[in-house]
């Protein structure tokens, strides 16, 4: 990546603010109050809904907003800024000032300021940013941490002669421009690494390791030909609902539609989430190695995994004890397949998503694949072996990302806060 300008201002002097340190002699400080007013509340119901996300005001579903939520929004048009001044403590990641690129109605809770002349808007928008990282988080007060424009308006801005701050602003255009299409490159190739991994698991799940084995029709059609060794069977011959009670002295467990059945005690937030809900942990299932477990609730957006540490998991998951001899990561790549999760959906009961539920009565009734458990292992290595090698590739893109968007921090930080000068 292109390194920034490095040439220094002739002289700095103390901003009196910690999260800006020294500024160039020339800039001024100014406060929030003497730069923008907040905009009084305004309904619009002709606009669409919007919000905040990651520093970007975006357009919101407005089939999902209630007509009388909506009557509550407020306006905020292109060229005015949002903050989203709710529950600091609970989110510290994500960008919570935005410069509106369109016209939309948001959440009465958000900030809308309008600027009162004098200043460029896109500069603002990058200053607001680094403000928003270093300081804003550092405000609020009460349980949920929630801000005013009070807390905002009395803070130091270091704030340039207009001409320069449009130079800072052509400036970080063209090369956060640049950055972000290197991430957007990343992202792609990350997006074509899990589309491979995901094609890997399936072809080996359900057409074996060998491809010049012999096929046949395996009677489903949304599942095609397999070979000609392995059986289609009802779930309920390979397993059994499990019921085991737990005990107090083993680790519980969860299941994630992203990575299955955890190998260790869930964290202290979880644990205390669960606490919560369910005080009583008689009701708590024991797993086993080698059993399966899934979330009843989560299933159809693949919920499921294998178990591979004895624990108990969650009165709201069903527990699989094997029947016959089998791999049961075998089965857990089988069933997080694409097409097995849609089989789960479509035996899901519930009128919404929210409300789905597959119950094992459901289960025992759905279609698998069944090869030898010799093959069973052979492909579970084969998989292994094959995603080690994509996943360490994924990784690898993550952290170039993650170094991309450090860069694009540092480069936006510097040139705002006159830690070099760009022109």
């Amino acid at each position: 990546m292109e390194q920034a300008i490095a040439d220094k201002y002739p002289e700095y002097k103390d901003s009196v603010e910690g999260w800006i340190d020294e500024i160039p002699s020339h800039l001024e400080l100014q406060k929030p109050k003497h730069l923008f007013v907040e905009k009084k509340h305004r309904a619009n119901m002709a606009l669409g809904c919007g919000a905040i996300s990651f520093g970007e005001v975006v357009a919101k579903d407005d089939e999902r907003v209630p007509e009388a939520t909506k009557a509550s929004y407020q306006e905020v048009l292109a060229g005015e800024f949002l903050i989203n001044p709710l529950n600091l403590n609970y989110d510290l990641k994500s960008l919570r000032i935005a410069l509106s690129e369109i016209d939309v109605v948001v959440s009465a809770g958000y900030i809308v300021l309008r600027d009162k002349g004098g200043i460029d808007r896109r500069y603002f928008k990058y200053l607001l940013h680094r403000y928003d990282i270093a300081f804003l988080k550092l405000l609020g007060s009460g349980v949920r941490q929630t801000i005013s424009f009070t807390h905002i308006a009395n803070s130091l801005l270091a704030i340039p002669p207009m001409d320069e701050q449009r130079d800072i602003t052509r400036f970080l255009d063209e090369k956060t421009a640049k950055i972000d299409a290197a991430i957007a490159l990343e992202e792609r190739q990350i997006a074509l690494l899990k589309e491979r991994k995901q094609i890997v698991i399936q072809n080996a799940v359900t057409k074996g390791l060998n491809p010049n084995a012999p096929m046949k029709d395996s009677g489903v059609d949304w599942i095609g030909e397999i070979p000609v060794h392995w059986e289609v069977r009802r779930n309920a011959s390979i397993f059994n609902e499990s019921k085991r009670p737990g005990n107090a002295e083993l680790p519980v467990l969860s299941v994630s539609i992203h990575s299955g059945v955890s190998d260790r005690e869930l964290s202290d937030e979880e644990n205390i989430r669960s606490a919560i809900k369910i005080e009583d942990r008689s009701a708590y299932k024991e797993v086993r190695p080698g059993f399966i477990a899934y979330n009843m609730m989560r299933a159809w957006q693949g919920g499921i995994g294998a178990v591979r540490a004895l624990g108990m998991v969650s009165p709201a998951y069903v527990v699989l004890e094997p029947k016959i001899p089998l791999n049961s990561d075998y089965f857990e790549y089988l069933y997080r397949t694409p097409a097995f999760i849609w089989q789960m959906d479509c035996n899901s009961k519930g009128i919404t998503d929210f409300r789905k539920r597959l119950y094992w009565e459901e289960f025992k009734t759905l279609i698998t694949l069944l090869p030898p458990v010799e093959e069973q292992n052979a492909i579970s290595a084969a998989i292994l072996q094959k995603t080690t090698v994509i996943d360490g590739g994924i990784t690898l893109k993550q952290q170039q990302i993650a170094a991309l968007k450090e860069y694009k921090a540092t480069l936006i930080n510097s040139a705002v806060t006159g830690k070099i000068k760009v022109a």
